[in-house]
């Protein structure tokens, strides 16, 4: 089926129906399902020259992705990317990943806004005082920031998680419950979400006068084997930590594996909270001891960042609004009380 007789069927012009299919503010919600579900029931997809002729749009969403020996493949992303397609699939968007080194980044993103290749684009693992997101803000294209970037002088579009509250609550519950001895298992210190969790932490433990001391912290990326020789060297060193702070769910498979090895116990000798970006692969309820967590779905944000960037496309929105969301705090069996 075309549009024309897509068109023809729904009584409606060719340009209404094209608007709708494309997010236009101008088209009523109720024209706009319509088309919508018609579309999805004769199986009409707009061709995307026609697409850009009519409209001046691609329907793309863009993300630069790095590449090279010293990228793996990190679950967080693939589950936010999984999140990010379950709503352009359902809205006619389409998106296009540009592979680039590290230190081409940059110019990968101008050649993908001077191409015109995409409508809007996404930037991941910001740091702090981001060149990308600074680049993006020059070169006029609609963007939005998936985490923030702290040391800019200017506003943004983002969606983020509430880092610095949760790890703050998790380690308050800790101290709570007599832990004085706190370790922190973090992701990549040079990344925001990183720095902010080390943060929440540290106000945490000295609202109760501790320190989150220098020995009782990692930073790595967030693979199943960097928290297993986190954990190991923490609790292997003087005075190890009663409790541990985790960054991830992958991670804190290492951590466990690391407790039980040394013949430790959860939460006997160590309790341990971690981060838990909701995969349906890895339940923190289904570990040996269920783990308590901060929970936020990664993919729910992939999804969200979709549908603000196709409002963005649109022309639904414009203003560069951050949005923080807040963090569940869920106890399960992997915590309790610092032996005396």
């Amino acid at each position: 089926m075309n549009l024309k007789q897509l068109s023809d069927m729904l009584a409606l012009s060719q340009t209404t129906v094209s608007r709708a299919l494309n997010g236009y503010p101008e088209v009523s919600e109720e024209t706009r399902r319509r088309v919508a579900d018609a579309a999805k029931r004769h199986g009409y997809r707009p061709n995307p020259s026609a697409r850009r002729l009519a409209t001046g749009k691609a329907g793309m969403i863009g993300y630069v992705m790095p590449t090279g020996a010293a990228v793996d493949i990190d679950p967080h992303f693939v589950e936010f990317l999984s999140g990010l397609g379950d709503y352009a699939r359902g809205h006619e968007l389409d998106l296009v990943l540009s592979p680039a080194d590290a230190d081409e980044e940059e110019t990968t993103y101008r050649r993908v806004v001077a191409n015109k290749q995409v409508d809007a684009v996404y930037v991941s693992s910001p740091r702090p005082a981001d060149r990308r997101v600074s680049l993006l803000n020059q070169l006029g294209i609609p963007f939005i920031v998936h985490g923030r970037s702290e040391g800019l002088d200017f506003d943004y579009a983002f969606l983020d998680i509430d880092n610095e509250a949760a790890f703050h609550d998790a380690a308050r519950l800790l101290v709570q419950l007599g832990h004085t001895r706190v370790a922190l298992i973090n992701g990549d210190l040079g990344e925001t979400f990183a720095i902010l969790r080390e943060r929440g932490a540290r106000r945490a433990l000295a609202a109760s006068g501790l320190a989150l001391a220098p020995e009782r912290m990692r930073s790595a990326a967030m693979t199943e084997e960097n928290g297993f020789r986190a954990a190991t060297s923490l609790l292997q060193g003087d005075a190890p930590p009663t409790a541990i702070l985790c960054s991830s769910l992958i991670m804190a498979l290492g951590v466990v594996r690391a407790i039980r090895d040394l013949g430790l116990s959860i939460p006997g000798d160590v309790s341990v909270i971690a981060h838990d970006d909701v995969f349906p692969w890895l339940k923190p309820e289904n570990f040996s001891v269920p783990l308590t967590t901060t929970r936020s779905s990664i993919r729910a944000a992939g999804q969200r960042i979709a549908e603000r960037l196709a409002a963005k496309i649109s022309g639904l929105e414009s203003d560069p609004r951050g949005e923080v969301w807040p963090v569940d705090l869920v106890v399960r069996g992997s915590i309790a009380g610092a032996k005396s």
